[in-house]
């Protein structure tokens, strides 16, 4: 654990041995002990998964055993926060988690179940305010109107770029896969796009915007300019269309040529059989260039708040202004935690929309 005179200095770090009398920390520390013992047993997969949920139990319980216990022996202004040897632990029995969870290739529906009991345990430990003592909620608990407003901004920033470039890029990635010419002239712009560093596009957006707004009648009226939302939207937008019209492209050239002869025998005509086999059978690599697109819009959009876009980048950057390590870490923690679910719902998703060999035939 870490303490701190107050929010903005460094603490000094406290061995949790340190902290109380062995009958409190001794059920804590034994069942970390314990999760890692098992976890170094190869050969009982679901021995090392119920090894990192013990050992995580066991984190849980000395932050809530030691966090009240150091704050009243402190100053009215202190802060106590998880230390380094906290994450690396943390690090350790999620690798151990995932690794355990790929050993027993777990269906898209047991994975869904799974990732739901974790969401809810998660939310049912905040709430119970068991960790309420640590800087980084009470952080949280100062800032919940604010929290929340900008973690809407964030899902508008990730999600509403994701549904710009699926509309935009779905027609285009098909008008390029049948036409060899424009595919040569669109993919390289995007690919060049691609390349330009997400803090270099976010500043181009300035000027442009700016630009608009202040010249075209009635652009500022709906949120065009330098600053703010629209530039940040249309950067993440500008990064999207590749991964959706690169995959649109594969996806439709994946059909097997075997599927297009037998529709074309059938009398399908080029509208039909766009609608009723190359897209069906290319929507997993379809669907992938969207996973790659929401992930990736979800941590670009932290860099929003740079330029007054909104979002949980917004915590960053005046945590990071601020010199408060736990306000950094409220915009970054919900930001992994989205991240995750989008990778995991969105993977479940392309799985269940794969075609098995015998459901091809």
């Amino acid at each position: 654990m870490t303490l701190a005179a107050n929010r903005i200095v460094a603490g000094e770090g406290i061995s949790v041995l340190r902290i109380a009398g062995p009958t409190i920390t001794a059920p804590g520390v034994a069942a970390v002990t314990i999760g890692l013992a098992m976890g170094l047993i190869a050969k009982w997969t679901r021995l090392r998964l119920l090894g990192a949920v013990f050992g995580l139990a066991g984190l849980l319980w000395l932050l809530s055993r030691s966090a009240p216990i150091l704050l009243s022996q402190a100053g009215e202004y202190a802060r106590v926060s998880p230390a380094a040897g906290f994450w690396c632990l943390v690090v350790i029995f999620m690798l151990l988690m995932a690794d355990a969870l790929a050993a027993l290739k777990p269906g898209p529906l047991m994975r869904g179940i799974l990732l739901f009991a974790i969401l809810v345990a998660l939310v049912l430990v905040l709430r119970s305010g068991m960790l309420s003592d640590l800087s980084v909620l009470q952080e949280f608990s100062s800032r919940r109107d604010a929290f929340f407003s900008e973690f809407l901004r964030h899902l508008g920033l990730a999600f509403g770029s994701l549904a710009a470039a699926a509309v935009i890029g779905f027609p285009l990635g098909i008008l390029c896969h049948h036409r060899v010419a424009l595919r040569g002239a669109t993919l390289p712009v995007l690919s060049f796009l691609q390349t330009i560093p997400s803090l270099a596009m976010f500043g181009l957006m300035i000027p442009i915007l700016g630009w608009l707004g202040s010249t075209v009648p009635g652009a500022q009226a709906i949120g065009i300019a330098g600053i703010g939302f629209a530039p940040a939207f249309l950067a993440l937008l500008l990064y999207s269309l590749l991964p959706v019209v690169g995959n649109t492209v594969a996806g439709l050239a994946s059909t097997p040529p075997a599927a297009l002869e037998a529709a074309r025998g059938m009398g399908m005509t080029s509208s039909q059989r766009l609608l009723r086999v190359e897209l069906p059978l290319g929507l997993p690599i379809i669907l992938t260039g969207l996973r790659i697109v929401l992930v990736q819009n979800i941590g670009l959009a932290v860099i929003a708040g740079l330029i007054g876009g909104g979002g949980f980048g917004t915590f960053v950057f005046q945590g990071l202004n601020q010199t408060a390590t736990d306000l950094i870490l409220l915009g970054a923690l919900p930001t992994v935690v989205l991240a995750l679910t989008a990778a995991i719902l969105m993977d479940i998703l392309v799985e269940l929309t794969r075609r098995t060999p015998e459901e091809t035939v």
